[in-house]
């Protein structure tokens, strides 16, 4: 299975009430899912604060449902799995400096922390709750020794790391729950910390038609619009068509420095 159909909106009407009457298990659900995130909104404006809240709440009932959205630790430990395996097929060596944006509870970056030398993982999060449980994970994984660093952050600009560190900077399911506002700080900044021949790979939910978000928690772009914004702050986008045939329904971009003339770390 690959990426979900991107002529569907999510948001129209007709949508919901076909996927309701195919789906009427899963209605009860929906609407407490509704009515919990109406009320974070409600108490906490903006939104990397609603974001944060949502995180604290689902994480205090399973971190790896919190990540993904599945209450299943094998499908998390598998969609995990998948995301290292893509980015060690395309050339991630134990000698390269990684940033992860939303790292989680390191549902792949306990993977990346494994494989990199010692220091070289860095991963970023909103949400104090589901980093705690980060280092929950590095406990169970045995992974201390490896000196990963595990930090919050407020936003995606990135103003305390170092300029072009970064063979690989990697995203997944972070632009699919960020409104437009947030994707275009991540990318109006990322390219300060790329090394040369570094790269950004992120996912997203991917439509073709209206662009739309559901629930203010998830959100689906055109391909174009995220091309187009990555090409006003220099970086040039690659559709990776080879993600598309993996079991996950997101797409995925890759970014490069349109001024970078290296070789990019990855075929």
């Amino acid at each position: 299975m690959g990426a979900a159909d991107p002529s569907r909106d999510r948001q129209n009407v007709v949508h919901r009430v076909r996927y309701a009457l195919r789906h009427p298990e899963r209605v009860p659900a929906h609407t407490r899912r509704a009515a919990r995130d109406a009320w974070l909104r409600m108490r906490h404006p903006g939104h990397i604060a609603y974001y944060r809240a949502v995180m604290a709440d689902d994480t205090a009932r399973s971190p790896e449902a919190a990540v993904g959205h599945n209450p299943s630790p094998e499908r998390w430990a598998q969609i995990g799995r998948m995301q290292f395996d893509y980015l060690l097929a395309h050339g991630l060596r134990p000698e390269h400096h990684v940033l992860e944006i939303g790292c989680g509870n390191l549902r792949a970056g306990r993977l990346f922390i494994d494989h990199l030398d010692t220091g070289h993982y860095y991963g970023l999060d909103i949400s104090p709750a589901i980093l705690l449980a980060a280092q929950g994970t590095l406990v169970r994984e045995g992974l201390q020794s490896k000196l990963p660093h595990l930090m919050l952050v407020g936003d995606l600009t990135f103003g305390f790391l170092p300029e072009g560190y970064f063979d690989v900077v990697h995203a997944h399911s972070v632009f699919s729950h960020s409104p437009r506002q947030v994707v275009e700080q991540c990318l109006a900044h990322v390219g300060r910390v790329l090394a040369p021949g570094g790269f950004f790979d992120f996912t997203f939910n991917r439509t073709e038609g209206r662009e739309h978000q559901v629930l203010h928690e998830d959100f689906y772009y055109r391909t174009r619009t995220l091309t187009a914004i990555a090409a006003r702050h220099g970086l040039k986008a690659r559709f990776m068509d080879d993600w598309e045939r993996l079991p996950h329904r997101q797409s995925k971009i890759r970014l490069t420095l349109m001024s970078d003339r290296a070789r990019t770390v990855g075929p």
